[in-house]
């Protein structure tokens, strides 16, 4: 598949049990942030377990085109050479993030404190992204933005030639918004300072605590306040990427609601600013138990069994949860629609700037299907079915979404009748593996 090629419908019929090991691709977070840290490292960073989803495999080569030497060894495994912190080379071509927010604004970041200039773009999706939040904080640095109308892509970053250290409070909870502004930080001299009113996932400050950055988080009355101190030599480092629990997310919510079902998911990460969802599953009554809780490079990690849960209630979920498992909500939403009573969901206003506005793709299939779903800007309600109620049926619109489409793809195997989305194509951007893993645990998914 690919979500730069040609549509892919796709259909998922009703199915019986789903069981078995789900091996899901490696952490999308982490796999960005490796290779970008790597490429600002001086010496070879080595990693194992990348995620060589469309996304990630566009930021390697953009780390290429700065002048990193980055390998693909198969399996996973990569390795990168990388130049250190000010080391980038300007580009000679245009840098196509294809439908990468978390790529394109880290890589703005990591770049926009370097006397370089860059261009930026992507699929038709990204390109109607917000970029200004970006720059906005970039520009006290001194870098320069020029895009088009309400800044978006393409867009071209003039870098700071005097990039100076910066204190910035985050609008809004994004951890897009901090990495890009700690990544700028590096190669800006003295500290920079980012005040989160709301803690978003820290991978970015565990990985460059790793790496050798001098960096430090207090929680204080202003918030999470994140101190970065410029100008490091970053040490290359082995990099073990624990698997996304954001993919887990679509087998343990079919398991949860296709009868009889029973998977292990192995070795996903359990970061605690990403873990969100399995907490909110487990409140609504989910069968959902961690085995083999470990650490492996710095990061919680556990295996995840789901089975069957056909007592499930809606709940109201904590604003304050939000940011924890905001990728998670569309299929959130389809385990409300198999639960009883109304499942409510606030807080959530950053889906509407997603690859898609994913409260109203969601809110759209789901009544398509038999769901009754009302929305506001900031929240959203499902009234559940019961399992096994929700009526299916319809063709979904993926908005070039990929978790948009394996939403649609979950909630069919649960459906009383199949439930297609118009293009399944962007599922290769984080989860390429998506269909033979689902059919191998006994799901019945079909393309046009």
């Amino acid at each position: 598949m690919s979500g730069h090629g040609t549509p892919i419908p796709m259909t998922s019929h009703p199915c019986g049990p789903l069981t078995g090991s789900a091996e899901v691709p490696g952490d999308k977070s982490i796999s960005h942030r490796s290779l970008i840290l790597g490429a600002m490292a001086v010496g070879e960073t080595k990693i194992s377990g990348l995620l060589e989803g469309e996304d990630v495999l566009d930021t390697a080569k953009a780390m290429r085109a700065f002048g990193a030497e980055v390998i693909d060894h198969g399996g996973g495994n990569w390795s990168v050479h990388g130049v250190g912190v000010g080391g980038f080379a300007e580009p000679d071509q245009v840098i196509d993030c294809g439908n990468s927010g978390t790529g394109v604004r880290l890589i703005m970041g990591a770049m926009a404190s370097s006397p370089i200039t860059t261009t930026f773009t992507g699929d038709a999706s990204l390109n109607k992204r917000p970029m200004a939040r970006v720059t906005d904080p970039l520009a006290l640095f001194g870098a320069q933005a020029v895009g088009r109308s309400g800044g978006r892509l393409p867009m071209t970053i003039v870098g700071a030639a005097d990039p100076v250290p910066v204190r910035y409070e985050v609008p809004v909870p994004s951890a897009q918004v901090k990495s890009a502004v700690l990544l700028a930080g590096l190669n800006a001299p003295g500290k920079t300072v980012v005040i989160e009113k709301e803690a978003t996932r820290d991978h970015s400050e565990r990985m460059l605590a790793g790496f050798g950055a001098e960096i430090t988080v207090e929680d204080t009355d202003e918030g999470r306040v994140i101190t970065l101190t410029g100008r490091p030599e970053l040490k290359p480092q082995v990099i073990a990427v624990p698997r996304d629990p954001s993919s887990a997310a679509f087998p343990v919510c079919a398991a949860l609601i296709t009868p009889g079902s029973d998977v292990l998911v192995p070795g996903i990460g359990l970061n605690p600013t990403r873990a969100g969802l399995f907490t909110t599953l487990r409140e609504m009554g989910a069968d959902l138990t961690y085995e083999n809780e470990r650490h492996e490079g710095g990061e919680p990690v556990a295996d995840l069994r789901a089975r069957y849960s056909p007592d499930m209630k809606g709940i109201t979920v904590p604003a304050e949860r939000a940011a924890s498992m905001i990728d998670e909500y569309p299929v959130l939403s389809v385990v409300a629609a198999n639960a009883t009573g109304t499942t409510m969901m606030g807080g959530v206003k950053e889906l509407r700037v997603k690859e898609s506005d994913r409260i109203d793709a969601m809110a759209r299939g789901l009544r398509a299907n038999g769901v009754t779903v009302e929305e506001g800007e900031d929240w959203w309600t499902v009234q559940g079915l019961g399992i096994g109620g929700v009526p299916g049926g319809a063709t979904c619109e993926s908005f070039l979404d990929h978790r948009i489409a394996m939403s649609f793809m979950v909630m069919g195997m649960g459906a009383q009748k199949p439930v297609s989305v118009d293009d399944g194509s962007p599922i290769a951007t984080s989860f390429p593996i998506f269909e033979p893993l689902m059919a191998g645990l006994g799901a019945s998914l079909e393309r046009a």
